[in-house]
């Protein structure tokens, strides 16, 4: 499986940690950009990109799309046949589980806003999820297999058609 990943400003440090963290865990990613901050960036230049790459080989392609929200990223994803883009905002890792089990998910948006609430300096205490977690929460995505049960497959190829 290769995985492709792209943000923009908003993401650009949290998609330095995770695709860094991605390799240590042995997967081929290919970054998609953004390539240097510039805070006048645009999301879909860089989540485009990674929408067609994992839409020319859906099944075996993955995709993490980073940014503030993580909304408009999804959004823009999954303009894409054969894209299905979970959004996680942190919570039950049953959530990015089931993204995958049900609708075979094959990119997942991040906020990275949500990254930063992680970050200790950053005052969350309450609130707050471990950067632990986050970066665990990820992991579990790309080694939950989809289900195959014929009621999703179905679901699935109405959604494409």
């Amino acid at each position: 499986m290769k995985i492709y990943i792209g943000s923009d400003h908003a993401g650009f440090e949290l998609k330095g940690k995770l695709i860094s963290f991605l390799k240590d865990l042995g997967y081929e990613v290919e970054d998609k950009g953004a390539y240097s901050l510039d805070p006048q960036d645009d999301y879909p230049n860089f989540v485009k990109p990674v929408a067609e790459a994992v839409a020319n080989n859906p099944e075996h392609n993955r995709g993490i799309v980073i940014g503030k929200s993580g909304q408009g990223e999804a959004m823009c994803a999954n303009k894409f046949k054969g894209v299905r883009a979970a959004l996680f905002y942190g919570g039950n890792e049953d959530i990015v589980k089931l993204s995958r089990q049900h609708n075979d998910a094959n990119v997942l948006s991040l906020s990275a806003e949500l990254y930063d609430r992680v970050l200790p300096d950053k005052g969350f205490a309450k609130e707050s999820i471990s950067s632990d977690v986050f970066f665990h929460t990820v992991k579990i995505w790309l080694e939950t297999p989809f289900s195959g049960d014929e009621r999703h497959v179905r679901r699935i190829k109405k959604l494409d058609a």
